[in-house]
């Protein structure tokens, strides 16, 4: 019997993988990719689905599923492709079993990130089919769609979302589930093993493919030509832009794009039609820029990097109709009313305490630098504090400490959460002991993966161990417990640990004010 849920984006993405019958699900959580993996564990607990340590190890998990014969999905956030990449582009060339779902979540207008990269670039580089939904409903049926996709031409399948879309409710009507994949390991030894000779071979076989992932596209269901007869401007409209066109006018030619490789013969028939293409993608003009070339130089093509869309930031429906020419009767935007709200650490938050010491103690030292990390206490770099003078990438804060430390800058601070600690921070740590680095590394412990809602933290009860086992003098693992009345104990660990000559580190620990309050909660609930 159908029935109709509302569910976010994201949630859509999740329910539509189970229903296509996943066997796992491998993620480190991310914003606008986070509610994905949640979703699956809250709904269907017989799918596999604990948290990886970070995107690189949740790809390579995913794809040994896959190896078995299973259905397996790996969500990320856009700059999780970044960790993910060597998996990912060699997933290519290895080829598939089960099918493999990658969910790349990108960010425009960076609500919640470092930047506005485009994960299309990604799975055009690794030459494999990528998918771009427009709607909720849509990408609930994408899903069962993109295994058997995957399953068929035996290629990883990247599925493209934006944070509107990972982020925004709709109805969604539910069909039946299908059933796990049964246990099947790959016997061709030969696709796998990535040896020079055996790679060569699959990447031989991966070109060719490229005609028929083109002819994929060409036949796909999900790219639409409206065949409007209207002349004129038509609007090549990618993924959710395809709705803000259709908000504007839904009698415009549109050619609604949301299966890659782009379908060149479709294009071009469209363009036949039409005097001139506008190009709507939310993200980087990476359609805009292969539209050119295949429609040629004399034919005009606009978009981004004509000025006629933004160059940066999301799209809307009004930057749509303005490029569309349709004047505005009111503008989309926020309120002028609601008063600006500036990110903060929390009231009662460990972070807080560990700033004000450091910043008592730095006052000391004329050239001290703290390089900062990747999570809530990246906050730290704003007012009251003020104590971050880097921030760069998830585990960079060590390694930057380490070159600065090198170029003799003293002391130089290195502050790093729990999480981001394991995922890509102790190779920096152990680069350090390696070169017995002048630094102090500070890894704040609130016991949680705090900035994306509270999940586990995969070293949680591990550090002091992981950091003396990469080599740290155990005298110099030192633990402090973050709360006002402990700050004269705080500032002397911090004093003498920066008077060390070599690498020392310092876990202050204290769990999170928003997950305690979230588990006293659930216990008075459970004791009414």
């Amino acid at each position: 019997m159908e029935e109709t849920r509302l569910l976010l984006g994201d949630e859509a993405i999740a329910l539509g993988a189970v229903h296509a019958g996943i066997s796992g699900v491998y993620a480190y959580p991310g914003t606008p990719s986070t509610e994905i993996t949640e979703f699956i564990q809250t709904f269907s607990p017989q799918v596999r689905s604990r948290w990886c340590t970070n995107e690189k190890t949740a790809m390579e998990a995913a794809l040994g599923m896959s190896f078995a014969g299973k259905r397996a999905l790996v969500c990320m956030k856009h700059v999780g492709m970044n960790v993910a990449a060597d998996a990912f582009v060699n997933s290519a060339i290895t080829g598939v079993n089960g099918g493999l779902v990658v969910v790349a979540a990108d960010d425009p207008s960076m609500h919640s990130s470092q930047n506005e990269q485009d994960s299309r670039f990604y799975g055009n580089f690794a030459m494999i089919p990528i998918l771009e939904p427009s709607s909720q409903q849509e990408v609930y049926g994408m899903m069962k769609y993109a295994f058997e996709l995957s399953e068929r031409v035996k290629l990883p399948v990247l599925l493209r979302i934006v944070t509107r879309l990972a982020h925004s409710r709709a109805g969604v009507r539910i069909t039946d589930a299908i059933a796990q994949n049964p246990l099947n390991p790959s016997n061709e030894r030969s696709n796998w093993v990535l040896l020079p000779g055996n790679a060569k071979k699959q990447y031989a076989s991966l070109v060719k493919k490229q005609d028929l992932l083109k002819l994929e596209s060409e036949n796909s269901p999900y790219n639409i030509d409206t065949d409007f007869e209207k002349s004129g401007q038509g609007i090549i409209a990618c993924g959710i832009a395809f709705n803000y066109v259709m908000e504007n006018d839904p009698t415009v030619p549109v050619l609604k794009i949301s299966q890659y490789p782009l379908p060149e013969a479709t294009i071009k028939e469209f363009a036949r039609r039409c005097s001139s293409i506008l190009v709507a993608e939310d993200g980087q003009p990476v359609v805009e820029n292969l539209v050119k070339g295949i429609l040629g130089n004399g034919y005009p093509v606009k978009g981004r990097l004509t000025g006629d869309l933004p160059r940066m930031g999301e799209l809307t429906p009004d930057n749509v109709g303005a490029a569309m020419g349709i004047v505005q009767e009111k503008s989309f935007s926020t309120s002028e009313n609601v008063m600006p709200r500036p990110p903060a650490l929390c009231q009662g938050c460990g972070h807080r305490d560990v700033y004000n010491a450091l910043n008592e103690i730095l006052k000391g030292y004329e050239g001290a630098r703290i390089f900062g990390d990747i999570g809530c206490y990246t906050l730290g770099a704003l007012p009251p504090f003020r104590a971050i003078d880097s921030c760069v990438d998830m585990g960079a804060s060590i390694t930057m400490a380490k070159g600065a430390a090198d170029a003799g800058v003293f002391p130089a601070v290195a502050i790093i959460g729990d999480s981001t600690f394991t995922h890509s921070g102790m190779t920096g740590l152990l680069d350090a002991v390696n070169d017995n680095a002048n630094i102090t590394v500070v890894i704040s412990d609130n016991l949680t993966t705090a900035m994306t809602g509270g999940q586990d933290s995969a070293g949680t009860s591990k550090f002091e161990a992981i950091c003396i086992a990469l080599g740290v003098e155990p005298e110099h693992v030192r633990v402090v417990v973050p709360i006002a009345k402990n700050m004269e104990e705080i500032t002397r660990t911090i004093k003498e640990e920066i008077e060390y000559k070599g690498v020392s580190v310092i876990i202050p620990r204290r769990e999170c004010i928003q997950t305690l309050n979230r588990k006293l909660r659930k216990k008075r609930a459970a004791q009414q």
